[in-house]
């Protein structure tokens, strides 16, 4: 199809995806750190030097210096095109890819993502509601309900909890009606309109729990009712930016919380997830109106090594689990470990917590039941394993869930343990012929509904000349790596570089304007601290490209690393970029803010100190006795106004 791909498609394109599933879907993955890693796929080696980066979106190999965006992977690793790469992503997120009729007629601004304003009318719509458990007049009726919850006002804050007010219009009146508002609440499900075209608030009367995606942003809400109204708790309805199968609520909340995460519980509800926090146990999650799916799963497991399901002892929570394990087995990779936690029946974390304490729930947790012997369990329910019929009977259940597992050791031991449970020699048990196995019956299930409410060339890069030499890197090959975090003072660009811890580490930054569009790439948000009409002075490919980069993130906040990768693909600073973004163990974990800001005002004093340091050379270039009087008395001038010039702009420390 003629056209244009859009940016702002693009954008929200590679906002939708998770470059992790994009590359383990073709580079198997494992979790190593923070990161992910691999063998490189772009060069033979025989130690994982590929990394991959969930927080920021993009690959880098520091073994071939190979990195990019999800765009940018498909691009190399299956030799296609820049478009065919857009189809192939977007086939897999489920869009249809835009193309403009024309040149000028895009559906949106260039650079501007059309998720931009449902994301900030969330974030308004927070605001309101924690505003509201503050001040409102009716606000007593949810504070009385969270404090008989045994909830403070901690963990109320870290969960972001809000009241929406009795009545049809709060958060409609306080959106107000400029142009599109109430067409974007009622997009992303914070307004209904009626068949009558009527229009008012979703949530009425209810405690409101905001729903945060992988990056923190707001993109839905959770309301449990106050008074007698149903369905007890409420869901927002699907949405651009919503997509209930995918997320889970907590996640965040539980990485943000937690440096190292070991493992996860995967609870039932909102109030459970935040009374386990509340007693401790900051790592749990629920899912938000569906079952948990193979989907859910694969997002855990890329996150910690084990889960553990808490269900309900009852039958409803016995058919629950048996639904999580069928969608747990193809994700049962070696290294991953499911275990399945059965309650008292009438008895949920948050009861439980509260009555018994956190270390009995611990406790419990502890002595959860493997996958394997819950696996066994369940299909010999209603058997007698003790005759032949028995054991012949638990091989025709259990062996087409087996062959689910991924290829590897788990698998082998499950068929080992299946033999021995059933007396088969193990070459006899992998003959055996059966059909897959059936999905668990649904219908005496819990009815979660009811409970919950049922970048690219594009243009960019085109003031770049990316045929130029980029000699962006200092080679110190030899040289140790530095301590981890170190982020050494940078000199610079005139003169003479005093050496710095940077300077001993391989690909260190070469100037300066490296190290702000590093921290810009590692941290976008730092942007804003940027006076763009103070950088006008800055020249140069690098210069140029630092500013273009803060011009662009002060237009576009809410940009991911991936996405700036995207903007300037394919050219030489789009390489500069993918292997400044790879550096991340030159990054600081604390005070990124200042740093950025230190470096931009020694970049804006460029031109003074420039100028201060040529005269002083020309006067020193003389003989001392042929200089006059004045001169005599400039230079001690010069020297000082260079020395308060660094001073004032050198970084912190210095």
């Amino acid at each position: 199809m003629a056209g244009r791909i859009p940016q702002s498609f693009i954008d929200d394109l590679l906002d939708r995806v998770d470059i992790v599933d994009v590359i383990d879907r073709r580079v198997k993955l494992k979790k190593t750190g923070k990161n992910f890693s691999a063998r490189c796929p772009f060069h033979d080696e025989k130690s994982p030097s590929f990394s991959v980066n969930p927080e920021k979106q993009f690959y880098y190999c520091f073994g071939c210096g190979a990195g990019g965006n999800a765009l940018g992977f498909i691009m190399d690793y299956e030799n296609i095109d820049f478009p065919q790469a857009v189809e192939n992503l977007a086939t897999g997120a489920g869009l249809e890819v835009v193309r403009e009729e024309s040149r000028g007629q895009a559906g949106s601004p260039q650079g501007e993502s059309p998720n931009k304003p449902l994301y900030e009318l969330m974030e308004r719509s927070a605001s309101f509601y924690k505003d509201a458990l503050k001040q409102h007049p009716d606000r007593q009726p949810a504070i009385d309900y969270l404090k008989n919850r045994g909830l403070t006002g901690v963990v109320a804050r870290d969960f972001g909890l809000g009241v929406a007010p009795p009545g049809w219009d709060n958060l409609l009146k306080f959106l107000g009606d400029s142009e599109g508002t109430e067409e974007r609440a009622i997009t992303a499900g914070m307004l209904v309109k009626n068949d009558k075209g009527r229009i008012y608030d979703r949530f009425r009367d209810r405690i409101v729990f905001p729903i945060r995606d992988r990056r923190g942003r707001v993109i839905a809400f959770g309301g449990r009712v106050l008074g007698d109204d149903k369905p007890k708790y409420l869901n927002s309805p699907e949405s651009p930016i919503f997509h209930k199968g995918r997320e889970l609520y907590g996640l965040y909340e539980a990485r943000r919380a937690n440096r190292k995460l070991e493992r996860i519980i995967v609870v039932e509800g909102y109030m459970d997830v935040i009374a386990l926090a509340q007693a401790g146990i900051s790592y749990a999650v629920a899912t938000l109106g569906t079952a948990t799916s193979t989907e859910h799963l694969e997002r855990i497991f890329r996150v910690v090594p084990e889960v553990v399901f808490c269900f309900d002892g009852d039958e409803a929570g016995r058919k629950a689990a048996e639904r999580a394990l069928h969608n747990t087995l193809p994700t049962m990779a070696d290294g991953r470990q499911a275990r399945f936690l059965f309650l008292r029946e009438g008895e949920d974390p948050d009861s439980l917590v509260r009555k018994d304490g956190t270390q009995v729930f611990l406790d419990l947790v502890q002595a959860a039941v493997p996958l394997e012997e819950f696996l066994f369990q369940s299909q010999a329910a209603g058997l007698d394993t003790g005759t032949m019929e028995g054991r012949a009977s638990l091989s025709k259940r259990a062996l087409p869930l087996i062959r689910i597992l991924p290829d590897g050791v788990y698998k082998e031991l499950m068929f080992q343990s299946l033999a021995q449970r059933t007396g088969l020699e193990l070459a006899s048990l992998m003959k055996l012929e059966l059909p897959p196995p059936e999905p668990p019956p649904v219908e005496n299930a819990p009815n979660y509904d009811a409970a919950y409410g049922g970048s690219s060339g594009s243009g960019q890069a085109a003031n770049y000349d990316p045929g130029h030499d980029n000699g962006y890197f200092a080679s110190m090959d030899d040289a140790p790596p530095p301590d981890e975090g170190s982020w050494g003072p940078v000199d610079d660009e005139q003169g003479p570089r005093q050496r710095s811890p940077l300077d001993a580490a391989p690909g260190a930054h070469a100037t300066l304007t490296q190290a702000a569009i590093a921290l810009l790439l590692h941290k976008p948000a730092v942007a804003a601290l940027a006076d763009a009409h103070a950088l006008s002075a800055l020249s140069g490919r690098e210069g140029d490209l630092l500013k273009a980069i803060i011009e662009l993130l002060q237009k576009r906040p809410e940009s991911s690393t991936g996405m700036l990768l995207g903007h300037w693909h394919g050219s030489s600073e789009g390489e500069l970029l993918a292997e400044l973004a790879g550096q991340e163990r030159l990054i600081p974990t604390e005070g990124i803010e200042a740093q950025f800001q230190d470096i931009i005002r020694r970049l804006t004093s460029l031109p003074l100190r420039q100028r201060i340091v040529e005269e002083i050379s020309g006067l020193k270039s003389r003989p001392y006795a042929q200089l006059t009087a004045d001169d005599k008395a400039r230079l001690p001038e010069l020297l000082r106004a260079l020395r308060d010039l660094d001073t004032r702009s050198g970084p912190t420390g210095q």
